[in-house]
């Protein structure tokens, strides 16, 4: 063990451990001084000893040298920071934009040097047409908000449309420097091109198209806050509630009903229709087919006749005798299967006389005339 550790707590110098404590024994010392300067100490004989002049310049200097060394201190104490994992810093100096610093611990010259901190992770949030009370019980206050969602539509009616749009910080010099009041404008320019949207569109579109107005809206005001240069990119656009007035919602409901049975008759119809009419038009395709093929097998039995008649008739010019005699047998194998009797007639005789008797009762045949 040291010499100094052995040392008593009434022998030890309490030393300042940060710049508060430093700057509290400086002001204490500085109080001292002044003190000391008025104060008097008797002589030995209990008489006042004669005040010595006082150098005003040697005071002038000590005083210097304390808020000298008090502006250093502030200077050391101030040229560290610190940025959260969700910030960054943007830091100036002599009112000019240097740098940004990302999360972490970091240097900047003390004086010359300006920080400001930005919260780059949070994401902010906007609400038109109502209020949120309190988000664990989902509590809205749309009482005072009326005139932020009422909106006319191209077709002349008037609808009440409540949205939230949330956005973050993209980039923090624009977000610090550019606009002055970058809440307001993002407020403003929400109203605005929502209004304009909605404006642009009929009303039955806007109820039924909640999400494709929401995608026009986070388009369009993004291109305007980009134009703004406000340094924020929009996470989110959408729409809550959409309906119409309160005056007018039981007359919209009753034509909200009659449109609903109207399509409803019209979706009936249809169905009635695409069930008929593709049956009678396969119907009508079928017996057409079916005439094209009757059609086709009769060309084609009536081209093949011709063909066989035509080369039969080439034949026959070639040889007439053996062409007639081929087509005679032919065609009694094909009659005289299906002959039940058979006669033979002799020219010199007049009745017939039977050769065969095929059949149970005999034919007769007719005399042959000359």
């Amino acid at each position: 063990m040291s010499m100094q550790d052995q040392q008593p707590p009434w022998g030890r110098k309490n030393k300042p451990q940060t710049p508060e404590e430093m700057v509290a024994q400086l002001i204490k010392k500085l109080q001292d001084f002044f003190s000391e300067n008025q104060k008097q100490s008797p002589g030995p004989n209990g008489s006042t000893p004669e005040r010595k002049p006082v150098n005003p310049f040697a005071s002038i200097s000590k005083i210097l040298a304390i808020i000298l060394v008090l502006i250093m201190i502030q200077g050391v104490y101030s040229s560290v920071f610190k940025i959260q994992p969700s910030e960054v810093g943007v830091i100036l100096r002599l009112g000019k934009y240097v740098r940004t610093v990302d999360p972490g611990l970091h240097f900047k010259l003390p004086y010359l040097e300006a920080l400001y901190k930005v919260d780059i992770g949070q994401i902010r949030k906007q609400e038109f047409g109502f209020r949120t009370r309190s988000s664990q019980v989902s509590s809205f206050d749309r009482s005072a908000y009326e005139m932020e969602s009422l909106m006319l539509t191209a077709d002349k009616n008037v609808i009440n449309v409540a949205w939230i749009v949330q956005y973050k910080i993209s980039d923090p010099y624009q977000y610090l420097f550019k606009v002055k009041d970058v809440k307001q404008s993002v407020h403003d320019a929400s109203e605005s091109v929502t209004r304009r949207v909605v404006g642009n569109m009929d009303f039955d579109y806007v109820l039924s198209n909640r999400d494709l107005l929401a995608a026009s809206v986070k388009s369009e005001l993004q291109t305007e806050l980009n134009r703004f240069e406000a340094g924020v990119t929009l996470v989110t656009v959408q729409f809550q509630d959409i309906n119409p007035p309160e005056q007018v919602k039981p007359a919209f409901n009753e034509v909200n009903a009659a449109d609903q049975d109207m399509r409803r008759l019209v979706n009936e119809a249809q169905a009635q229709y695409n069930k008929v009419i593709p049956k009678a038009r396969g119907t009508a395709l079928q017996i057409m087919e079916e005439a094209r093929g009757y059609a086709a097998e009769r060309l084609n039995e009536a081209n093949g006749q011709t063909d066989r008649f035509l080369s039969i008739l080439k034949e026959y010019e070639k040889s007439p005798e053996v062409t007639r005699t081929r087509m005679y047998i032919e065609t009694m194998q094909d009659v005289l299967p299906n002959v039940e009797s058979v006669y033979i007639i002799d020219e010199n005789q007049q009745s017939p006389i039977p050769l065969l008797n095929i059949g149970s009762s005999p034919a007769i045949a007719a005399p042959k005339t000359n």
